[in-house]
């Protein structure tokens, strides 16, 4: 196949798999939905074609995966005209795919290197290893989003407990060899349904692997149990930060956390920024004076000031004791770009998108969040996307998860999908997770994955759910992505060794 036809068979696919994950939850489509491209590669005679055909396949994907950026607009209660708004949602939706592109192409060009000097087993192997070193690099800038392992989630739970022995490297690893075979398979006429066999049976043996982890029992100690209360306060962005919002804001995270204190909770979770406005500001009186009153932990979202003329501040979680005293402070790492700070580059061009007039800094990886139920895993918002800060918080003895978000304005595609992040960290780490965030979707997970409570969108919410404290270690918090170092020698193995020979 040649010309457009190719172009448009791989931007299609590209598109298919992007529009799968929740809310679609089309999770079975990504098992073959690569395939295209890998088969495209592998006619092509050319690096440069097949780069072009992995930047239209990564226009598809991410371009759709991503969309919900749109939400951006209306910008209008910032004064940002409409027109301008539009051309600035715009422009962050295309800047945010244009980034994912170059795993897209260097992997095809790379893998159409390969196709005539190496067998389909070194292929594989390295095709799974290179998408898996690029993803790791790009979890380690500070955009990323679409992981071809969070097609899994929320729905397919077998295949998402392979993230206890690799994290996302092992999904996506699994994907990419399965689509992979489709192709060979596809390819060969003397060897097709051996290519097709083994890919169906590779297929469910991983299943099989994750089920043998999914019926592991999680045996809770009746000791070990909290009761943990949330608020989701239903504050929109747009009038978060004014007087009003402000004022409605305290009422309703104040009553929020009063209910539930009464109702029994051992702690009470708050989204972040539930109070937008730095910490020592006389508006926290009334919340702290009710902790007091209650005697009941809060762990709240607000601004720090990291400096003493309050210029210079941190999206914060705070963990409160009963006597309204701070214990423990956790500062987002992965602020959002053009939302929270301006990538020098652009911040001529898009001063006015963050409405933020303090300077915004990032929390450091691996900090310590000890609260007086125990030490707890945080994540704020954004955070939730890379799974390493995660991992290091449990490895230092985190017991429970806690993300604090805000999802407004984004619609409930976006909302779904960090909520899928979250699913995929509960289990990687074998934890408990409880999520509140302003707007929705708020909820509990189990460490199987399991939503036990998930909330309604755009509305005011309180929860309580006993969750359990937990100190197991699974291979990925061990030994971090150890998988992606193994794969990498099988890689330089098959390399030695392999010749052209299309056959296993």
């Amino acid at each position: 196949m040649k010309g457009i036809r190719a172009y448009a068979l791989v931007l299609g696919s590209g598109l298919v798999m992007g529009i799968i994950p929740a809310p679609v939850n089309a999770w079975w489509v990504a098992w073959f939905a690569l395939a295209p491209l890998w088969w495209l590669i592998q006619q092509t005679k050319s690096v440069r074609s097949a780069v072009l055909l992995g930047a239209f396949w990564g226009l598809g994907y991410h371009g759709a995966a991503l969309s919900w950026i749109t939400g951006l607009h209306p910008l209008t209660w910032m004064g940002v005209p409409w027109l301008a708004s539009i051309l600035i949602a715009t422009l962050c939706w295309l800047l945010i795919t244009l980034w994912g592109l170059p795993i897209l192409m260097v992997w095809s060009g790379v893998m159409a290197w390969m196709f005539p000097r190496y067998s389909l087993a070194a292929r594989l192997l390295v095709g799974s290893t290179l998408w898996c070193a690029l993803e790791w690099l790009w979890t380690q800038s500070p955009l990323w989003w679409t992981t071809l392992a969070y097609t899994q989630s929320p729905t397919n739970l077998l295949i998402l407990h392979l993230g206890q022995l690799g994290g996302t490297t092992a999904i996506t690893a699994a994907l990419i060899a399965v689509n992979g075979l489709i192709a060979a398979g596809f390819s060969s006429v003397t060897y097709r349904w051996r290519y097709l066999g083994i890919a169906c049976a590779l297929t469910l043996g991983l299943h099989l692997v994750g089920y043998s982890l999914y019926r592991q029992p999680l045996a809770e100690n009746p000791a070990a149990a909290i009761k943990v209360g949330l608020v989701q306060g239903n504050i929109p962005t747009r009038v978060k930060l004014s007087d009003a919002g402000i004022a409605r804001g305290i009422a309703a995270y104040v009553s929020g956390y009063k209910a539930l204190a009464r109702q029994g909770a051992d702690a009470v979770l708050m989204p972040e920024g539930a109070f937008p406005f730095q910490w020592g500001d006389y508006r926290h009186r009334v919340l702290l004076e009710e902790v007091r009153s209650q005697q009941i932990p809060a762990w709240i979202g607000t601004f720090m000031p990291q400096n003493s003329a309050k210029t210079v501040i941190t999206q914060s979680l705070l963990a409160l004791t009963p006597t309204g005293n701070v214990q423990s402070q956790y500062n987002k790492v992965k602020l959002v770009p053009l939302g929270e700070y301006i990538p020098p580059a652009l911040s001529q061009l898009m001063g006015r998108l963050s409405p933020l007039q303090s300077a915004m800094l990032p929390g450091e990886a691996g900090q310590a969040f000890d609260t007086p139920l125990g030490r707890a895993v945080v994540g704020i918002c954004f955070d939730s996307v890379f799974p390493e800060l995660f991992r290091l918080q449990v490895a230092h003895g985190g017991e429970f998860i806690l993300t604090a978000s805000n999802n407004d304005p984004y619609s409930h595609r976006m909302m779904l999908q960090h909520h899928a992040h979250d699913i995929m960290r509960a289990i990687e780490s074998d934890r408990w997770a409880v999520r509140a965030t302003n707007t929705g979707y708020s909820g509990v997970v189990d460490p199987h994955g399991h939503t036990l409570w998930i909330s309604e969108r755009l509305t005011s919410a309180t929860h309580l759910h006993q969750i359990y404290r937990r100190q197991t270690q699974t291979p990925y918090v061990r030994w971090g992505n150890g998988l992606l170092l193994l794969l990498g020698g099988l890689s330089s193995l098959a390399l030695l060794t392999s010749t052209n020979q299309n056959k296993i």
